[in-house]
């Protein structure tokens, strides 16, 4: 048996990793009797997922010869193993033969594969369970170190392994024909809602397992337009969302909360320069506030790993989650200490958050800087090449709005209004284009231009 891959001396000599002896022997039989499927079962399986090696030897030479364009049968696979001495490695010829001569129906190849990987997977878990004890062990290590290595080992081992059960273009079809049927019946948007009817007629709403990105120069309005967006969908959807908060505190974003639902301005606010009607506009929101399922991670160092552990927490307690919000991505830290420059960094951060919205499938909004380029230009308006230190951005997210402050006009009421641009640059699956918002300053409140 081949325990090369595995320290686990540990383990009682009596318990046999999982295996299984038979479905190895019959999927070698079906590449050999069948070798049109050898391309086809490579992709599904690595040459580790065989647990004997000498089953290990003998597919590795069978996916050689396919890759050379070497006919693959019973007399060239022994000439080629017997060419580079392994012949007697893998048993010998009788070996071979027997493989040959067992015929299986190459109809439930794909069910024999997944016997083959289902073993696979569990003998790496098992090692990683190990790894995991040894480490414990190691008192040289912190706590802290121990379980960041833990959750990079697991969350290296789920993006290895797809546990995504397959599913035929009939099933999928009838799903989105249910799904057609009931929108006929009941228009609604196929995402979350922003609040914003303009901006949600041209995204459908905020969809799961998308990254989004909301970009724009410091003090543009990006954070007062998320709280914006945060305060419709705890309030409209009663769906939980997790803000993740670097640059400012818990208390400066229910301060900037609470403005929003009273439009009152946070200067009044936290002067205390209230009068009658702003406590009876405080003293309504402020119960309101205190019900939404609205969770406020602020610690300022926060990592991938943080991320994930937060909203494991909150799916334990909440069971759902409706958005998770990040302000902002190059106050992130990476927990690689390999990475070479700040643009290697973003490129990892940005991919490991789409994995994650992919994963725990949730609309992930993620606030960005732009680069200061803009401000060289005539047209000030930003462009996705703006975006700052790093073009994976743009790779990786679905959705990415640009913010642009464009003009400021006097209402009847003598207030001051700000007509803000939210350009739709980029919609993997929509049109682009522009958005008009007003936006209050005062009250760090938008509203629809309309």
């Amino acid at each position: 048996m081949n325990q090369s891959d595995l320290n686990l001396s540990q383990i009682p000599i009596n318990n046999a990793l999982p295996n299984n002896f038979l479905a190895e022997q019959v999927i070698l039989s079906c590449l050999l009797n069948n070798p049109n499927v050898v391309e086809a079962t490579t992709s599904l399986l690595p040459v580790e997922a065989f647990y004997f090696k000498n089953h290990q030897e003998i597919y590795r030479a069978i996916i050689f010869m396919n890759k050379n364009n070497f006919p693959v049968d019973i007399i060239t696979l022994i000439n080629f193993l017997q060419t580079n001495g392994l012949l007697e490695k893998v048993g010998g010829s009788k070996v071979l033969i027997d493989l040959v001569s067992q015929r299986p129906n190459v109809t439930y190849l794909k069910e024999y594969i997944n016997l083959i990987n289902d073993k696979f997977i569990r003998r790496s878990v098992i090692k990683i369970g190990y790894e995991i004890i040894n480490s414990s062990y190691t008192t040289s290590l912190s706590l802290t170190q121990v379980l960041n290595e833990l959750e990079e080992k697991i969350v290296e081992f789920k993006n290895q392994h797809s546990f995504s059960q397959s599913i035929d273009n009939v099933e999928l079809l009838n799903s989105i024909f249910v799904d057609l049927k009931s929108k006929s019946i009941e228009p609604s948007l196929a995402g979350l809602s922003s609040g914003f009817y303009d901006l949600d007629c041209m995204t459908q709403g905020f969809q799961k397992s998308d990254l989004i990105i909301i970009a724009g120069r410091p003090s543009i309005g990006k954070t007062a337009l998320i709280l914006n967006i945060v305060a419709d969908v705890v309030r409209q959807s009663r769906l939980p969302v997790l803000l993740f908060s670097l640059e400012m505190s818990k208390e400066q974003i229910l301060y900037r909360l609470l403005s929003i639902e009273t439009q009152i301005s946070q200067l009044r606010l936290k002067s205390g320069n209230l009068g009658k009607e702003d406590w009876v506009k405080i003293t309504r929101v402020i119960p309101i506030l205190a019900k939404v399922p609205l969770f406020i991670d602020d610690n300022f160092n926060l990592s991938i790993q943080d991320i994930r552990l937060k909203i494991k927490s909150i799916l334990f307690e909440q069971k759902t989650l409706g958005l998770i919000v990040i302000d902002y991505l190059q106050l992130m830290q990476s927990s690689d200490s390999k990475m070479e420059n700040r643009v290697q960094e973003l490129a990892y951060t940005t991919r490991a958050l789409k994995i994650l919205a992919r994963e725990f499938n949730v609309p992930i909004v993620v606030l960005s800087q732009l680069s200061r380029n803009v401000e060289n230009r005539v047209d000030k308006r930003p462009i996705l090449s703006d975006l700052r230190e790093s073009g994976s951005i743009e790779q990786d997210a679905d959705l990415i709005l640009l913010l642009y402050k464009s003009s400021s006009y006097n209402q009847v009421d003598k207030q001051t209004a700000t007509l803000i641009e939210l350009s739709i640059a980029k919609q993997r699956n929509g049109p682009i284009g522009v958005v008009k918002l007003k936006f209050e300053a005062e009250s760090t409140k938008f509203l629809d231009w309309n």
